[in-house]
């Protein structure tokens, strides 16, 4: 399923995966033919430990149509729900692999957590570049701009092109709300302060979700306003201050399980999307640690 926006001198594609109700983009300069892949999926089946290229190759397939020159592999965070396919699509079509800075903090948590090994660096060193706070990139001749927001985990951040914010798991529809804050290093009061710097944007600016959770009453959607979630966001809207917003937040993570593709994702996104080192009879390993990660959250 693909969306096309064109936007000022950008164009916007969205690609829906349905089994982790993730949204992918493909951003690009309509002059230059240059672009940025943000939050791509890896198609992992849990039970059998396969992996498939359906997604990614979709993508791919796209950007050849379009002959597009691939810039940037984007990943707005270390991603629990979904593994990324940036090293798979950055060997077909280039490009440079990007994340928080932050990301060695993440790092650091859960190379404990799944006992890595001291040949697993926790400098961020797997990813081509490690974006701060306030930096700026191009798309071609489109200049962006990195904001930093931290509170559903430390590495997060929103991709600023033109007037369109690409805001990871910060925000959802307006209808479903805003992230958990509860992974190690979230914060709900953090959180709250990272919405705020995306929300004083002006209210036309468009917002394009990593995610979508639609009742039975609508279609996935991924792509709203600053105006729509000042209004109707109902974790978050003009109405609601910081101490509410905690209390909101924190009840409804209580009553959230763990995603269910978790313990795969996270050790292949704090790689860059790369598998842990094959063992010494030559297979990858996924490591299950009993009974640690249900005391994360």
């Amino acid at each position: 399923m693909i969306d096309v926006n064109s936007i000022s001198s950008h164009t916007v594609n969205g690609f829906y995966d349905k089994k982790t109700s993730t949204i992918s983009y493909v951003v690009y300069d309509n002059l230059s033919k240059k672009c940025a892949i943000i939050d791509s999926v890896l198609d992992f089946d849990y039970s059998s430990g396969s992996i498939e290229y359906i997604n990614a190759n979709r993508i791919i397939s796209f950007v050849k149509k379009k002959n597009l020159i691939v810039e940037w592999l984007i990943e707005t965070h270390v991603h629990a729900d979904h593994l990324s396919a940036s090293p798979y699509i950055q060997k077909k079509l280039g490009g440079k692999i990007g994340i928080s800075n932050k990301i060695s903090e993440i790092q650091n948590i859960f190379g404990k957590t799944f006992n890595a090994g001291t040949e697993f660096q926790r400098d961020g060193s797997q990813f081509d570049k490690l974006f701060k706070d306030g930096d700026e990139y191009n798309i071609g001749e489109i200049v962006c701009k990195v904001i930093h927001t931290p509170g559903h985990t430390p590495a997060c951040t929103a991709h600023v092109i033109e007037n369109s914010i690409f805001v990871g798991d910060t925000l959802f529809m307006p209808d479903i709300g805003s992230a958990r804050a509860d992974f190690p290093g979230g914060d709900a009061r953090v959180l709250y302060k990272s919405i705020q710097k995306i929300l004083a944007y002006p209210n036309e600016t468009k917002l394009f979700v990593c995610h979508d959770y639609p009742p039975e009453t609508r279609q996935v959607s991924w792509v709203t306003t600053v105006g729509e979630q000042k209004n109707n966001n109902i974790h978050i809207s003009n109405k609601t201050n910081e101490d509410e917003f905690v209390k909101i937040r924190e009840e409804r993570d209580k009553t959230l399980g763990m995603p269910e593709l978790i313990i795969p994702s996270i050790q292949v996104n704090m790689r860059a999307g790369n598998l842990p080192p094959a063992e010494d009879n030559g297979s990858v390993y996924i490591k299950v640690p009993l009974n640690k990660m249900k005391n994360l959250v």
